[in-house]
């Protein structure tokens, strides 16, 4: 996709700028971000994952990469370059990583068409999603086949935010992300519990990224609401608390204490690290934040550590 990207810039709406070992990737949707080594180069990603203790890594898309405002013959190429790329990464360094696709999630035939190539053709069991797509709610019904379908391969989703441009009060202070971006999940699932789209799919599997946004620590309100307010039952009889346990998430929340509550809520094994590498936002510590989790017993170390996701990748645990 880089190469893609460096040849025609214009076709993709990004370019590359600098020099080799100091290039950054700019997008016309506002995105600039360095073009960190571990993107594409199997070898940087395992340095990373030694320096953090790290034996197997699903290496997960950018989300720039998910070019959602493009037209399908655009949307379907990247998705293509980038899903090719990984799996690339993958096939040099087997035993310590696995690949998870981007979809062109706007246009459901064409999403679906590449799920089901890249399970055939690289193996791979998951894709990631955004939780919104060009402002439209994933909860919408032209988005139930891609989950129906995601669902049906036994592929489990990985919901990560996804939105362009500052929202009011959120302009400064970086708040687009700190804010922003665990807004976009709890909005997604709000939706995804009362639109009833979590009762018409039981067997899919979801893992939320950021500890599941705010949604685990306001679900009590959630809950309240369902029961008083018609409109929040209206399309879904089951609690929001029963719909929450069948998610999965991962340990991205830095504290501690948070995380304490979040295992408590759901259960370790329905807790999987997180790393959000290689960004700034990323915790460059994941092992230690978990050891600090209070109480942490062996078993929900595994679980965390590995236990979850290799359930969700149908590995032995």
């Amino acid at each position: 996709m880089i190469d893609a990207i460096a040849r025609t810039p214009q076709a993709f709406a990004a370019r590359i700028e600098g020099t080799p070992g100091a290039q950054r990737v700019i997008h016309e949707q506002g995105y600039a971000y360095p073009l960190f080594a571990e993107f594409h180069d199997a070898e940087a990603k395992l340095e990373s994952m030694d320096r953090k203790g790290i034996d197997v890594s699903v290496i997960s898309p950018a989300p720039p990469m998910f070019y959602y405002w493009a037209d399908v013959d655009v949307a379907r190429q990247a998705a293509k370059l980038v899903n090719d790329g990984i799996a690339d990464m993958v096939q040099a360094k087997p035993s310590r990583l696995r690949g998870m696709a981007t979809i062109p999630l706007q246009h459901p035939d064409a999403a679906i068409a590449e799920m089901e190539r890249v399970v055939r053709e690289h193996g791979f069991k998951a894709v990631e999603i955004g939780t919104s797509v060009e402002g439209e709610q994933l909860a919408e019904s032209r988005f139930r086949p891609i989950l129906r379908r995601a669902q049906d391969l036994g592929v489990f989703v990985f919901a990560h935010p996804y939105y362009v441009g500052a929202k009011r009060g959120l302009e400064g202070y970086y708040l687009t992300n700190l804010i922003g971006n665990p807004l976009d999940t709890t909005i997604m699932l709000a939706n995804l519990i009362f639109s009833g789209a979590l009762d018409e799919l039981p067997g899919l599997k979801i893992c939320l990224a950021h500890g599941g946004g705010f949604t685990p620590y306001q679900i009590g309100r959630l809950v309240h609401g369902h029961r008083v307010r018609a409109e929040t039952h209206a399309k879904s009889r089951t609690s929001p608390k029963a719909l929450l346990s069948r998610l999965y998430f991962d340990s991205l929340v830095f504290d501690p204490a948070a995380l304490r509550y979040l295992v408590d809520l759901v259960g370790a094994d329905h807790v999987c690290i997180g790393t959000d590498a290689p960004f700034d936002m990323a915790d460059d510590a994941p092992l230690s934040t978990i050891a600090a989790m209070p109480r942490l017993s062996s078993a929900e170390q595994h679980a965390i550590c590995c236990g979850t996701a290799l359930r969700l990748l149908g590995e032995p645990a």
